[in-house]
């Protein structure tokens, strides 16, 4: 998995994980929905700037977005 991928993956389930619609968390982020809708399908590159929007909405730290995390194990 690359680093644009990672960072589409992180962003969907950290969203849903905070009941956001790609609405809400863009409204919040100042940024544009179809540009959230973008970073998560992973067909955009982001910033340092949206990066640190979208964690501070979100709020994790901006290493949470671009960090991979490790597949869950299920019995």
């Amino acid at each position: 998995m690359n680093l644009r991928e990672i960072f589409a993956t992180n962003l969907r389930r950290l969203r849903h994980k905070s009941g956001l619609s790609q609405e809400e968390l863009a409204h919040e982020a100042a940024i544009n929905r179809t540009y959230v809708s973008k970073l998560e399908k992973g067909v955009s590159y982001p910033g340092l700037e949206i990066i640190g929007k979208l964690a501070k909405v979100l709020r994790v730290l901006p290493a949470e977005l671009l960090i991979q995390q490790k597949p869950v194990r299920r019995k």
